[in-house]
């Protein structure tokens, strides 16, 4: 046994840089492709790195997200393991019918259809957000002005909630999502909280429909003729929260970050805007600095790339790792912004990827069109190494990213 198989890792592992990957990954690709690895919760999980083993275990049914069981590792620093391991979590079926069920009731409402209508909306708002910038003056920081508030702007027009809620929002999403900085009183004030406020929102939905998720989720009925109840209708908000509004926040940040810190990636964006699709697509491949990954829980015994894992096993597949895979990706360690195709897996795989990944896409391609077109001349204000990480979320990003004009 190597002496990377030895090793328990600290999980997520640290990168020398906040744009550039964990030296590690190349090495555990290699030589140990299932790792043990623990969690801020001391909690041990196995770590897949290849992109093979990643996108298979995320699509096989025997791979759950059962973080509920007794056995399951605790997510985060918290007594109860956060969010991942509530049962609220669980308010939502996680697999069989149920869960495809479900699925086909929210897809309903992400259709192409539907993003074409959002997309003026969101244009317009990504818009008045640089001139807000630009009013206020240069330098910037990026996420405070644009990031941050275009994602909360469009999960409350979802969710139907008075973008008046946005920071309410922003605190619960923040709470809920962090590893390491709050306490299990504060998580469960923040949960308390929001479930209270979800409650009385649904039943206003259900009173008083309007043109967004939560009305259309409400008077909806599936293939058996069943509606969504309450709870499963708070659930899914907290879902499209979570989804909707922090790792698209941080991925915009991330993806101008990546984009600036070599300036020719910016030129040719400006002299050929029909790279912007694909930049986006290669941003969230390129992506170092992802976070956790995508957590699952082994209902029974399987193997993985020569290992044999048991039952009661917590898998963590961390999909940017595999992203790098110079097994799957040519060039896998240069940003190509023409890169197609481009099967990335950072929205996930099978049955339980990303329901959101058409409107994040959508996002991230305004909000680059947006800057590309308003401020052409856009600059790092600081070296690309001095960038500050943001520490202890779920999903990775940066504090702020300061720019200039």
């Amino acid at each position: 046994m190597s002496e990377t198989d030895e090793r328990v890792l600290e999980y997520p592992i640290a990168a020398p840089g906040p744009l550039e990957p964990p030296r590690e990954w190349a090495e555990l690709r290699e030589r140990c492709p299932v790792a043990r690895g623990k969690l801020p919760s001391g909690d041990e999980v196995a770590v897949l790195t290849r992109y093979e083993d990643v996108k298979r275990v995320l699509s096989d049914a025997r791979f759950g997200r059962q973080l509920d069981a007794p056995d399951a590792a605790r997510v985060s620093a918290t007594e109860s393991g956060g969010l991942f391991n509530s049962e609220m979590a669980s308010a939502v079926p996680q697999s069989g019918e149920g869960h495809q069920r479900w699925r086909r009731l929210v897809n309903r409402w992400f259709t192409a259809r539907r993003m074409a209508r959002l997309r003026p909306r969101i244009e317009e708002t990504a818009e008045r957000l640089v001139d807000e910038m630009v009013a206020t003056g240069r330098p910037a920081d990026l996420k405070a002005a644009l990031g941050f508030p275009l994602p909360v702007w469009v999960i409350c027009e979802m969710l139907g909630v008075p973008t008046a809620d946005r920071d309410r929002f922003s605190r619960w999403s923040d709470t809920f999502l962090n590893l390491t900085r709050y306490t299990e009183e504060e998580f469960r004030a923040a949960e308390s909280e929001f479930f209270a406020y979800m409650a009385g929102h649904v039943a206003d939905r259900r009173a008083r429909p309007g043109d967004d998720v939560l009305s259309e989720l409400a008077a909806a009925t599936d293939s058996a003729g069943e509606r969504m109840s309450d709870r499963a209708l708070a659930a899914t908000g907290l879902g499209l929260l979570i989804a909707g509004h922090e790792t698209t926040a941080n991925m915009t940040v991330k993806m101008v970050a990546m984009l600036l810190a070599d300036r020719r990636r910016w030129e040719r964006l400006l002299a050929d805007p029909s790279l912007v699709r694909p930049a986006v697509e290669e941003s969230l491949r390129f992506d170092a600095n992802s976070g956790l990954g995508m957590v699952r829980y082994l209902g029974e015994e399987a193997e993985v790339a020569g290992t044999v894992l048991p039952r009661g096993t917590t898998v963590l597949c961390s999909m940017a790792a595999a992203n790098r895979d110079g097994a799957a990706f040519d060039g896998a360690d240069e940003m190509r912004l023409d890169r197609s195709p481009n099967p990335h897996l950072a929205f996930g795989s099978g049955a339980h990827s990303c329901l959101g990944q058409a409107l994040a896409r959508t996002e991230l391609q305004i909000a680059l069109e947006v800057l590309l077109r308003r401020l052409p001349t856009l600059e790092l204000a600081v070296p690309a190494e001095e960038l500050p990480l943001l520490e202890g979320l779920v999903v990775g990003g940066l504090s702020e990213l300061p720019v200039r004009w």
